[in-house]
């Protein structure tokens, strides 16, 4: 497959191979708010219309993740959602939408019972194998995509997971790391956000996995792959990516996975990468 593009002295029309482009969405796609300025859509959607492979790449689940597909106006194409857990074709008009091509399960009961142990005044979250959210203390985030039923510590033991979410208010997200790190999780696959926030995936799975599923689909090189994004759930992508970007206000383990750094998110650091795709 090829993408034409007007470029040249004479601005004549050359074809050039498409990239797979992987975004985050948090931090990169939209601010800390949850909004996408007029510039990054508008580049977005620019890259789209233009035959590049534009993948939404995110720790959030399909639910959530499906409205910025739409604001990039991807028709046709892949998603990655819950940090690789799920992927999906984008089948605008059929289907609903999109159809999950594939999902990850993993059992959390053996990560769950270590948490409790060591942060009981967390709260957690599961996404099971059907898109569900169940959840303690009625722990309810915008990521989930959708309401999250409340239940009891116990019944998520019994619960097959695609994602498991760990929250806690008692530390930073520097001690939080260090108390899971001190845990020492296995069998599992994890990353901390900025927050004192914690996303569990089955081991091996990371947004990284799931976009080497796409590449693979659409065979596009892995030399034409590029990655932006600003969490450290996107250290393993930026580190597959051909061009691995992070934001400018990543934190400095994220900058040094990549082979190089934009403006924050507040100045529209994507808009000048997805511009020199163009």
């Amino acid at each position: 497959m090829t993408t034409t593009i007007r470029a040249g002295i004479d601005d004549q029309p050359i074809s050039v191979l498409p990239k797979l482009v992987a975004l985050d969405v948090d931090g990169t796609l939209v601010d800390h708010d949850g909004h996408m300025s007029p510039a990054v859509r508008a580049a977005g959607r620019e890259l789209v219309a233009a035959g590049h492979e534009v993948v939404v790449a995110t720790g959030r689940s399909l639910g959530a993740t499906l409205p910025i597909v739409e604001l990039l106006g991807i028709e046709r194409g892949y998603a990655v959602s819950s940090n690789g857990g799920v992927v999906t074709r984008i089948e605008a008009g059929s289907n609903g939408g999109y159809t999950v091509i594939d999902r990850r399960v993993f059992d959390p009961s053996t990560a769950l019972l270590a948490l409790r142990h060591r942060l009981p005044g967390a709260k957690y979250a599961i996404e099971d194998d059907q898109g569900n959210f169940y959840s303690t203390e009625r722990f309810q985030d915008p990521s989930f995509g959708v309401e999250a039923r409340g239940v009891s510590f116990e019944e998520l033991l019994e619960l097959a997971a695609v994602r498991l979410v760990v929250f806690s208010t008692d530390a930073t997200a520097e001690e939080f790391g260090d108390a899971v790190e001190a845990i020492g999780l296995h069998g599992v696959t994890y990353s901390v956000g900025w927050t004192p926030w914690l996303d569990i995936a089955a081991q091996g799975v990371t947004k990284a996995s799931g976009l080497e599923l796409i590449r693979r689909r659409v065979g596009i090189d892995a030399e034409d792959t590029v990655a932006v994004g600003d969490g450290r759930n996107d250290i393993e992508m930026l580190q597959w990516a051909g061009r691995g970007v992070a934001m400018g206000q990543a934190p400095h383990e994220v900058k040094a996975a990549a082979n190089e750094v934009t403006s924050a998110v507040e100045a529209d650091g994507l808009v000048s990468v997805l511009r020199s795709l163009m």
